[in-house]
């Protein structure tokens, strides 16, 4: 490809976004935003989404067979399995405009997912034992209403995905996919993709699909979103929102005080309160009322952690978790939201308090009083001990793993695969059964494994970069070769495209910066656009013999003779 044919060319006044990615990619010349969310893939940046997906694609081809299923489905898919009105990132399409409407009125999910389309699809071709285990997958655009959709392709409305489903007679087998064929071909593509080092798997949580963990393929990156929580000892890491976690002890009071309610008008956010009684957050105690299903209970962490609200959902086994209304807030307490407490609460109401409040002496909490707030507090004396305490904290930096005490180290990281063992959910919904060796009727097992590969894209921009711009591993490369002339002599031209026939008749890969502009312009490009090897020919280079060769990822050039390039650039490539 000659860059003075290529379409959307590097542009260095781009604007800067808050992601690396987003920007380097922009001025690069690889995608255009069209939205906050959504973007174009211009020439440069489809062959590098194209080869990820060619990657993803072979080593998908060894463990499914690869279908193309629709992006826009009728809602009743989603009603049957309990979605429609959940599923929080869901989008709907409906006719644009009046016109479009009196031809069509009908609403249609434009799906985040597809296991709506992908089990009533297998029930159709799939229902003898002796049809299982088997595997489908395909790779295309996904759709999610995301509330922050700002660190470019990590993050988008509109992405591209690899979903593969499994489906299997027994959990055993189920499990023996997921663990021992499923497992080992992501660890396949992201070693493929250059980034099977920095990789990990982390647990995370099983959301509606499964009580168990599901997994994450997290990459290591410093502007990734999610965090990791490592236990060396064990060789594990958790996400963040599963992370269990015990409380660093923090030193306590050694005398009881005088128990004592405090008049703080308006003081009902933590931040305000450690300030107006002038003490530590955690010295005191965060409640808040929660309807879960159709219950309200009360919920209290120490003041300096969050609720963990995946975690509270399942220590509740509820499916549905939410802040109560000021109302109901109101009819518990007496009061207005904000003074909440464990204090003074019916005796009908069911509290569940985190262990980090355990060894707390003479601490805060709301009175359950408008205005009021309770100092001092300690256990027996004040409030009877509960028999059992919890782990519904979020997990932070300096908490310890509860089993072995030992500091997790923290990580940030951005995922870049999960899967999920879905069992009978799905199945269940859609009545999909299998027929056993006696004829008898049984339950469908399955699971759902997805690799973003846009989003690989924009972790590998994000991690593979220096101050001058992209560094791209040579597997996913928009070329492989950067060629370019200095000067306009005709021989310099004749020479330049001569090497030029050569690669691309090696199947090299190859840019040729064609262009008559200067050679500054020339290198800043090169250096932006990441392509793995340099080329250049100039009356300097061809006096000293030959070609000037550089590596992206270093500094200092070398001239190669002209007969020994092309093994020079095989050997690096």
């Amino acid at each position: 490809m000659k860059y003075s044919q290529l379409f959307g060319k590097t542009n260095k006044t781009a604007k800067e976004y808050d992601s690396k990615n987003a920007t380097l990619l922009q001025k690069a010349g690889f995608i255009d935003q069209v939205m906050s969310g959504v973007y174009t893939y211009l020439p440069l940046g489809n062959r590098v989404l194209a080869k990820i997906e060619k990657i993803v694609r072979e080593e998908m081809d060894k463990i499914g067979n690869e279908i193309f299923m629709p992006a826009i489905v009728p809602t009743d898919l989603w009603e049957q399995t309990d979605r429609l009105d959940s599923v929080d990132v869901l989008f709907k399409a409906v006719g644009a405009n009046k016109a479009s409407k009196l031809r069509n009125d009908a609403e249609y999910v434009l799906n985040s997912t597809h296991e709506e389309v992908v089990t009533p699809l297998a029930k159709k071709f799939s229902f003898s034992y002796k049809d299982f285990p088997f595997a489908v997958y395909q790779i295309q655009s996904k759709f999610r209403n995301e509330p922050r959709a700002k660190s470019g392709l990590m993050r988008g409305r509109e992405f591209r995905m690899k979903d593969l489903y499994s489906f299997h007679t027994s959990e055993d087998d189920l499990l023996d996919y997921y663990f021992n064929v499923a497992t080992p071909a992501y660890e396949k593509v992201y070693k493929r993709l250059g980034i099977g080092e920095d990789t990990v798997i982390a647990l995370a949580s099983g959301g509606d699909f499964t009580k168990e963990y599901s997994h994450e393929f997290q990459t290591l990156c410093e502007t990734g979103e999610d965090t990791l929580f490592y236990v060396k000892s064990k060789d594990v890491y958790y996400n963040q929102e599963v992370a269990p976690s015990k409380a660093p002890i923090i030193e306590q009071d050694q005398e009881e005080k005088e128990i004592q309610d405090v008049f703080g008008e308006g003081v009902v956010s933590m931040e305000k309160l450690v300030k107006f009684l002038d003490i530590p957050a955690y010295k005191c105690v965060k409640t808040l009322i929660y309807k879960a299903d159709e219950k309200v209970i009360v919920a209290a962490v120490r003041g300096d952690y969050e609720i963990n609200e995946i975690k509270l959902k399942e220590i509740l086994n509820c499916k549905h978790l939410e802040l109560a209304d000021k109302e109901t807030v109101k009819k518990i307490t007496g009061a207005e939201i904000g003074y909440a407490g464990i204090i003074n609460l019916p005796d009908d109401i069911d509290i569940y308090i985190d262990d980090s409040i355990e060894p707390m002496k003479n601490f805060e909490c709301g009175t359950n009083k408008t205005n009021f707030h309770t100092i001092n507090i300690n256990w027996g004396r004040d409030i009877d001990k509960p028999d059992k305490f919890y782990d519904f904290k979020l997990a932070k930096e300096g908490d310890l793993y509860p089993e072995t005490d030992e500091e997790y180290k923290i990580y940030t990281a951005a995922e870049v695969g999960n899967i999920f063992p879905l069992n009978t959910k799905f199945s269940d919904s859609f009545e999909y059964t299998f027929t056993d060796e006696n004829g008898d009727e049984q339950p469908v097992y399955m699971g759902c494994y997805g690799i973003g590969t846009s989003r690989i894209m924009g972790v590998i921009a994000e991690k593979s970069n220096d101050e001058n711009g992209l560094i791209w591993p040579t597997q996913i490369a928009p070329y492989h070769v950067h060629l370019m002339h200095i000067g306009e002599d005709d021989q310099i031209i004749k020479i330049t495209e001569k090497l030029y026939k050569e690669l691309h008749e090696s199947k090299i890969e190859v840019l040729w910066d064609d262009r008559d502009t200067q050679a500054g312009e020339k290198f800043a490009d090169a250096d932006l656009i990441g392509i793995p090897v340099r080329l250049v020919i100039s009356k300097r280079s061809l006096e000293k013999g030959g070609v000037e060769m550089k590596l992206r990822s270093e500094t200092e050039a070398d001239i190669v003779k002209m007969d020994d390039i092309l093994k020079h650039v095989q050997n690096c490539l």
